[in-house]
């Protein structure tokens, strides 16, 4: 009895406070709002809370075993590479829900930009942790990080890398060849294709720039190796280089010697493939034999070597004009006059002509002695006599008295180039002749035989 009225006294005071609208029945009576009773000790007031890809830590009034309890608050968390998208933290309410809601979103990194001349591939995409490598095309190297890697904050480590040129580029010389040298020279004339070059960075070679250094192709390549090299640049300023040897053989034959009482004149080089040697002789001397020869592939002289031998003077002829012909452009002539064989200035001359003999004949001079007068009157070129009318006739054109020591001196062209009214001392007489007489040739070829008199 007791007990009901308590009941009743309660249903009244709730009916009064809430505005509750009461009918006749007991059971028959309609709610405007509901507010739950609020019960601290219900396990399970809010929902369990959950976070996908996240960690839920809450602290329960009663105690670290509750997650719903009325007034419990919670922690919320995302895994790593996860950022939480929400309240970090809620509470559970009287009205049995939280306080608020989140979730966990993926976290990314902003797309990577390609590199030039290069690529590179990732293990999860752009997501956190995702590492990317990057590579370079061939002919290129990466300078800086190789890898990046997707960091927690969303942001990459380290920095952009670049692809750079450093393959330097590749060319090819042509082989190493030996030439030889062609007939009468001594250089060969040599020819080949330019090198090809390649670049691996560069595919177009007119990035690819070349440098000669040395002779060009199709020029004379002197004997002896010759270095070509070739250098090659590419657009980001790689070197490369090659280099090819020409080597030039000229084929010798051995050196000839000079007849005796001669000398050679040759062509080219003297003793090269193609060379031809004249062989001429001294004056007063006449060749024997071939008047030239050639060098051969073979390394040997044509021919046989011919010889000077002394020329066949004839002293029987009746004039001086056939004499004289008999040494034009070929001797000189040095006349020498006295009264009679035991003048003293002959004397004195004929002593020194004697030891100076073989320095007149490296000269090319013949000595013709006049001396005496008609009847007995002689004439004569070594031991043979001139006639008696040539003898006049060498004194009437050249004007040589027979009364007085004297000598004439005649050039090959039998002119009459200086005369002597006393004796002259045989280096005195030779000066003369050196240096007014004889041609440079002449004098290059008394150097060579200067000592042959001594």
């Amino acid at each position: 009895m007791l007990l009901s009225r308590i009941v009743a006294a309660f249903i009244l005071f709730f009916t009064a406070t809430s505005g509750t609208t009461v009918y006749d029945s007991y059971n028959d009576f309609a709610e405007e709002e509901y507010t739950p009773q609020l019960d601290y000790k219900d396990p399970n007031w809010c929902h369990s809370p959950g976070l996908t890809n996240g960690e839920v830590t809450c602290h329960s009034p009663r105690g670290g075993a509750y997650r719903s309890t009325l007034g419990t608050r919670c922690e919320m968390s995302c895994d790593r590479g996860y950022r939480l998208v929400g309240r970090s933290s809620i509470q559970c309410l009287a009205n049995r829900r939280w306080s608020g809601t989140a979730y966990c979103r993926k976290m990314r990194c902003h797309v990577l930009p390609l590199i030039p001349h290069g690529s590179y591939t990732c293990s999860q995409g752009f997501i956190v942790d995702s590492r990317c490598d990057f590579t370079c095309v061939p002919g290129y190297r990466i300078e800086g990080e190789h890898s990046r890697t997707c960091q927690h904050g969303g942001s990459w480590s380290g920095a952009q890398p670049v692809c750079s040129d450093t393959d330097p580029p590749k060319i090819k010389c042509p082989p190493s060849r030996l030439k030889f040298a062609e007939p009468g020279k001594v250089t060969a004339v040599v020819t080949w294709d330019r090198p090809s070059a390649t670049d691996t960075a560069d595919k177009s070679l007119e990035y690819v720039t070349s440098f000669l250094l040395g002779q060009e192709p199709g020029t004379d390549f002197k004997e002896g190796a010759n270095i070509i090299r070739y250098k090659v640049y590419d657009q980001a300023r790689n070197r490369a280089a090659c280099k090819f040897i020409i080597r030039v053989e000229v084929r010798r034959c051995p050196e000839l010697s000079p007849p005796l009482h001669g000398y050679l004149t040759c062509s080219s080089d003297g003793n090269n493939y193609g060379a031809t040697c004249e062989y001429q002789c001294d004056g007063g001397y006449e060749l024997r034999g071939i008047s030239s020869r050639v060098c051969q592939f073979s390394r040997d002289w044509d021919g046989s070597a011919p010889q000077c031998v002394p020329m066949e003077i004839k002293s029987d002829v009746k004039t001086a004009a056939a004499l004289l012909d008999q040494f034009y452009e070929k001797r000189r002539l040095l006349i020498m006059s006295a009264p009679n064989i035991s003048d003293s200035d002959y004397q004195l001359q004929n002593i020194m002509i004697q030891k100076a003999d073989c320095g007149l004949d490296l000269r090319h001079v013949t000595l013709i002695e006049l001396l005496g007068s008609p009847p007995r009157e002689t004439g004569r070129i070594k031991e043979s006599l001139l006639h008696s009318e040539v003898i006049e006739g060498l004194r009437q054109v050249f004007r040589i008295s027979r009364f007085y020591f004297s000598m004439v001196l005649l050039d090959k062209l039998g002119v009459d180039r200086e005369r002597f009214i006393t004796p002259m001392a045989s280096e005195d007489l030779f000066s003369y002749i050196d240096s007014s007489l004889l041609d440079e040739e002449e004098r290059e070829r008394m150097e060579l035989h200067r000592d042959f008199c001594d």
